[in-house]
């Protein structure tokens, strides 16, 4: 279990930064955790492995997720309640993992309040089956609107593995990129590994993160963070500290 695991604090000379972007811990509303308590397991482990600050992402995905603000910052009022019983010092923000579909497009264009870390960053995600047909319109709109789009696993996105130009183009209209920590250990897989090593060399990256949604990945996250695997992120210039 997480908590014998990690029972003891240890810092990793892979914690490149102690706040984590990107993991769904808010229970019940995604593919993430189901309870209270295997959030706070969950969440006990990312303090004792260093972490200070989480921003956690659920996903708002109409067809599947249809979450919101409404639901949302309710549910991590009622994990940073138990956080505190709990005596925990790590901090909890949530914003979301918004999916690239017509109903993201219809609230960017209703100027409906979207969930944002930093300044006014907004994580959203693509189709893994095929180019979403309106991704730049979505990318302007976004910006147009003051916000800075943050493109979520930019290396999992496997039509991209295909036409490395256009996931370049998509980086030249401003989005930010991040990666999850655990493609760089080939978790999800090789030809995803491979593209994290190709983003990472050509300093297209801006953030990490975990994309935790379980106490079995977060026990990969902290094998990954243990290893020569993050080496290569050393140099680049990423932003997580300024969130």
């Amino acid at each position: 279990m997480l908590g014998s695991l990690f029972k003891k604090k240890k810092q990793f000379t892979g914690l490149l930064s102690n706040i984590d972007l990107h993991s769904h811990l808010l229970p019940g509303i995604d593919d993430g955790v189901e309870s209270i308590e295997a959030a706070i397991e969950v969440i006990k482990g990312f303090e004792n492995l260093g972490y200070k600050k989480l921003i956690t992402t659920p996903h708002i995905m109409y067809d599947f997720y249809r979450n919101s603000p409404d639901n949302i910052l309710p549910i991590l009022d009622d994990l940073r309640k138990a956080m505190d019983e709990e005596g925990l010092n790590i901090k909890l923000e949530a914003a979301a993992e918004y999916y690239l579909d017509e109903h993201f497009v219809a609230l960017i264009d209703a100027d409906e309040p979207l969930l944002t870390f930093g300044d006014k960053y907004i994580l959203f995600e693509l189709s893994f089956m095929s180019k979403p047909l309106t991704l730049r319109e979505a990318i302007f709109k976004l910006q147009t609107k003051g916000y800075k789009p943050v493109l979520a696993h930019a290396e999992r996105y496997l039509y991209y593995h295909k036409d490395f130009e256009d996931l370049k183009e998509v980086k030249q209209t401003g989005v930010f990129f991040q990666l999850n920590l655990l493609s760089l250990a080939g978790y999800y897989s090789k030809p995803v590994k491979q593209m994290a090593n190709k983003l990472v060399a050509q300093g297209m990256i801006d953030f990490i993160g975990s994309d935790c949604h379980n106490a079995n990945q977060l026990m990969a996250v902290s094998e990954v963070l243990d290893s020569a695997e993050l080496n290569s992120l050393i140099d680049q210039n990423l932003l997580n500290d300024s969130l």
